[in-house]
């Protein structure tokens, strides 16, 4: 395996291979697309991809540093797109630093074609342990933040050329037990994507969303062992008997990004293994095969899993010994948004 390491990057690439995305090379080639939370997780796997089909990406997120390895990464990888790839350190929650990133954004890439909202965070606990302070931590992040970013992008753009946004949701379906907070806010998510999607339809701007369900983000590893033993029982909760990885969620995106979506707006891609559909009344069986797709060879899988959810060539992250402040939210999505809290999991 090659470690090469980008420069100004703390963690080695798995590998110098490129990503090996499903859809066409050059798709969004002179289209510039904005990915809050494009420097860790989920969003650094999407602005991979994006990178890989030609898209001027701009990286949004509140750690210099974070924004700086990933846009590294793609500069080694992609040395033809190092230019096409802006950074710009904002908290989404506050609106007029969002207004000015926006204005940025146009400054430096002269257009915007697309948003992934995929900033956002949460931590678990119950409904009646939850502070006023945590609950709006919550809301403002993956709530407020989705709007605030998603308007600004209209107003100062979308509204007068067309567009495509695409939102961050959960496993949402039937309430969130555990994360109440983050349940509350996505499906606030859920309705203000169908109502963008009436409201701004008439200017060429398509709004839907994805919804993961348990997906091995290296994000697990922020968590205490008594948490992490809950997640490595969920594999046997989903009908498809394992995690999701983040190049599948990843693809969910870029199509709903692409102009392949050109007709479909104000709906919900999950991206979940079928969990919703499971039932008490029927017993999953062990899975006899699988298929993964994982076209994300810089992939960091959480150690927690000691690789079982990883590609062999892939190079695990070391695991973070800290948990997250019960009244501030993480910058992680993972295992149904994070997962579920403590105890057993949600069943159905």
């Amino acid at each position: 395996m090659n470690n090469a390491t980008s420069p100004g990057a703390r963690t080695p690439l798995a590998s110098t291979a490129r990503y090996r995305s499903a859809f066409r090379s050059g798709l969004f080639d002179g289209k510039t697309v904005i990915v809050t939370g494009g420097g860790s997780g989920l969003g650094r796997c999407t602005v991979h991809e994006l990178a890989s089909l030609g898209a001027r990406v701009a990286l949004i997120g509140r750690q210099t540093a974070k924004l700086e390895a990933v846009a590294d990464e793609i500069a080694t990888l992609y040395p033809e797109r190092a230019a096409d790839v802006s950074r710009h350190v904002c908290d989404i929650r506050i609106e007029d630093g969002v207004q000015r990133t926006v204005a940025e954004v146009l400054e430096r890439h002269g257009r915007i074609d697309g948003l992934y909202n995929c900033a956002g965070g949460q931590y678990p606990a119950a409904l009646r342990d939850i502070s006023l302070k945590g609950w709006d931590a919550v809301v403002r992040n993956n709530l407020h933040g989705t709007f605030l970013f998603s308007r600004e992008v209209y107003r100062q753009w979308m509204e007068g050329h067309g567009g495509a946004i695409v939102n961050m949701l959960a496993d949402i379906w039937g309430g969130l037990p555990g994360m109440g907070h983050s349940g509350a806010a996505r499906g606030g998510v859920l309705t203000f994507t169908e109502t963008a999607a009436c409201e701004w339809g008439h200017a060429g701007v398509r709004v839907n969303a994805v919804a993961p369900g348990w997906i091995a983000s290296n994000g697990m590893d922020h968590y205490d062992e008594a948490y992490r033993k809950v997640l490595r029982d969920l594999p046997a909760k989903v009908p498809l008997q394992r995690f999701g990885t983040e190049a599948e969620l990843s693809s969910a995106v870029v199509y709903l990004l692409s102009e392949a979506a050109a007709f479909i707006t104000g709906t919900v891609i999950r991206v979940d293994g079928g969990v919703p559909t499971a039932r008490h009344t029927w017993t999953l069986q062990p899975a006899e095969r699988t298929s993964v797709y994982q076209g994300f060879p810089q992939y960091r899988p959480p150690s927690m899993l000691d690789g079982d959810a990883a590609p062999a060539d892939s190079a695990p992250e070391p695991p973070q010994a800290t948990r997250a402040d019960p009244d501030r939210p993480t910058d992680r999505r993972n295992a149904r948004d994070a997962g579920p809290a403590r105890g057993a999991p949600k069943g159905r």
